[in-house]
């Protein structure tokens, strides 16, 4: 089954809320489309992220705190003083997972917004990063800077936001230079256009091209009054932004772990050690996902799936008895409304992977979801794996003489054996003095294959190759190791005396100097000399023995030429 049959089951599949896939998907490899967070205090974040390692793209240890231009926290030893920080960083590396760290801002209001504005202040922030990120061999860097947005108010954005971008653009140079990389996990944003309101002062639309990551908040929508978590027309608006602005393939959309539980009427007199928590407007309590169905259960809800949001929901009613500060026998009932994201939910979120070609999902956090969750997520990955390509390399001859020509084959197909036509790939090279590199480029034919024939000047490694794209895995033949052997050009008496002296001349191809020529005769070493500047040679020749001997000359094998041997010459000796 092709890309684009596989996306339409997957649509098909959410319509009748059916996440089933056909035997021949069951085979597939997912699609690494899963990140998220692993905080210092979860106990379950590590465990989950193993068993679910084949959907795993990266792991952000939610660790570190700024709180200061040069100073990071490390909150990991601070909350695991019995379990040394090497051990959860070297199973995450058995797993070959990217290890990609958040660091939150640990400052007070408006100080982070301070450093950002001075140039030796943002300088101190990059280079404590880059310190942490090598004491570790991290991957890279993930920055979770709310405080300016939530703290220090919007009437700050504008000013703000320019300091943050260039602040994004220094940092992301400095990490590149190292081969790291940068993910940014922000609140939501809109187009302008639209009017909706939106955390602008992360600037989407200027630090698109530095970041390697963008994983959008696509939650706590609803936290004051009962709602949906994060709604989905809502969710798919900061990621139709988001994909106008940068490349699809950076971008991840937040999905939560968590459901909210708010109380929305109270009955009674509540005793008094939960009078001031048991009341409308308290704060909502938090649950994780994998709790969900529990707590329906305890209160015989029957949890109820809302299209227009993706989202779940139940009311049920909860019972609190004890006394009063007085000592008095009392009792209050609490109307309760809760909101989460279910297996369906996670669903139709990860759906937008496939919908917008984005990099995947990032999950706050990872271990909270429950198993049904989690194999919508699977389900979803499998629905849209990419095709594994297999290249193969092929030739009709590997020793061949300098100039000679080598006809080169190569065939791209899927695994079944179907050819890719009109798949771009190249051809890539290495000798002794460069690493890989292509050195011809094309487009497979209707069968798949691709014809070149080439000549090279020295020993040469050969493979074939094609990139990775949305609906395929990126390719690579095996190597094939072709010999080039040095031409020889040499005169020699046919004839000669029995003990006189006379030269063989000889000049080599390509031209090299200080390369052993050697002289055997009736197949034995007699003689050997080097080549000078411009490849050229003078050899001794002395036949002691009369009667017709055979000459040829050899070179022994280097790192750039094969060894070569010269045909045999016939010489009388008298």
């Amino acid at each position: 089954m092709n890309i684009r049959s596989r996306v339409i089951a997957l649509i098909l599949a959410l319509l009748t809320s059916n996440f089933a896939i056909t035997s021949a998907q069951a085979d597939n490899p997912p699609r690494k489309i899963l990140t998220g967070w692993i905080p210092y205090y979860s106990k379950t974040g590590l465990s989950s992220s193993v068993v679910n390692a084949d959907l795993i793209q990266d792991v952000s240890p939610f660790w570190y705190s700024l709180i200061g231009e040069s100073k990071i926290v490390d909150q990991y030893a601070i909350g695991n003083p019995s379990v040394p920080i090497n051990v959860p960083i070297a199973t995450m590396q058995s797993m070959n997972f990217n290890i990609i760290p958040t660091i939150t801002d640990g400052t007070g209001k408006g100080v982070l917004a301070g450093l950002l504005a001075k140039p030796t202040s943002r300088a101190n922030i990059i280079s404590s990063i880059l310190t942490l990120i090598n004491q570790y061999n991290y991957q890279g860097i993930d920055l979770d800077f709310e405080n300016f947005a939530f703290v220090d108010g919007n009437t700050t954005w504008a000013t703000t936001a320019p300091l943050w971008s260039q602040f994004v653009i220094e940092l992301s140079t400095a990490l590149h230079a190292q081969n790291k990389l940068l993910s940014l996990t922000t609140p939501v944003s809109f187009d302008p256009a639209t009017g909706k309101k939106g955390y602008y002062v992360y600037s989407w639309p200027t630090i698109g091209q530095y970041i390697d990551r963008l994983r959008i908040m696509t939650y706590d929508y609803s936290v004051a009054t009962p709602g949906p978590i994060g709604p989905i027309t809502w969710t798919e608006d900061a990621v139709k932004y988001a994909v106008s602005q940068i490349p699809a393939s950076k971008i991840y959309v937040g999905i939560p772990g968590y459901g909210r539980d708010w109380i929305t009427k109270v009955d009674g007199t509540c005793p008094s050690d939960v009078a001031s928590i048991i009341k409308v407007g308290a704060k909502a309590a938090t649950f994780v996902l994998r709790d969900a169905a529990n707590l329906a259960s305890s209160y015989n809800a029957t949890p109820s799936y809302v299209d227009k949001y993706g989202e779940t929901t139940f009311n049920y009613q909860k019972t609190y008895v004890g006394n009063t500060a007085a000592g008095l026998a009392t009792q209050c009932t609490a109307s309760r409304t809760v909101w989460y994201q279910d297996s369906k939910g996670y669903g139709v979120r990860a759906a937008l992977v496939a919908k917008y070609h984005l990099g995947g999902v990032a999950e706050w956090t990872l271990g909270m979801e429950d198993e049904s969750a989690a194999m919508a997520i699977r389900n979803l990955a499998k629905s849209i794996a990419p095709d594994v390509v297999v290249a193969t390399l092929a030739d009709d001859i590997e020793n061949t003489p300098l100039g000679g020509v080598i006809n080169l084959s190569a065939t791209f197909k899927l695994p079944d054996t179907t050819p890719l036509t009109g798949l771009p790939v190249r051809i890539e090279s290495k000798n002794s003095a460069s690493d890989w590199h292509a050195i011809y480029s094309a487009t497979t034919g209707i069968d798949g294959s691709i014809k070149v024939s080439a000549k090279f000047g020295e020993n040469t490694s050969l493979r074939v190759a094609s990139d990775g794209s949305w609906q395929r895995l990126a390719s690579q033949s095996a190597s094939k190791d072709f010999k080039i052997a040095r031409l020889l050009s040499w005169s020699a008496p046919s004839s000669v005396k029995t003990g006189a002296s006379y030269q063989i001349t000889g000049v080599l191809q390509p031209k090299g100097v200080g390369v052993t020529i050697n002289l055997l005769i009736d197949g034995v070493i007699a003689a050997s000399a080097t080549s000078d500047i411009d490849g050229k040679f003078i050899l001794p020749l002395q036949i002691n023995k009369t009667g017709i001997h055979s000459i040829k000359l050899s070179i022994d094998s280097d790192s750039r030429f094969s060894a070569t041997e010269s045909k045999i010459f016939g010489v009388v000796a008298r």
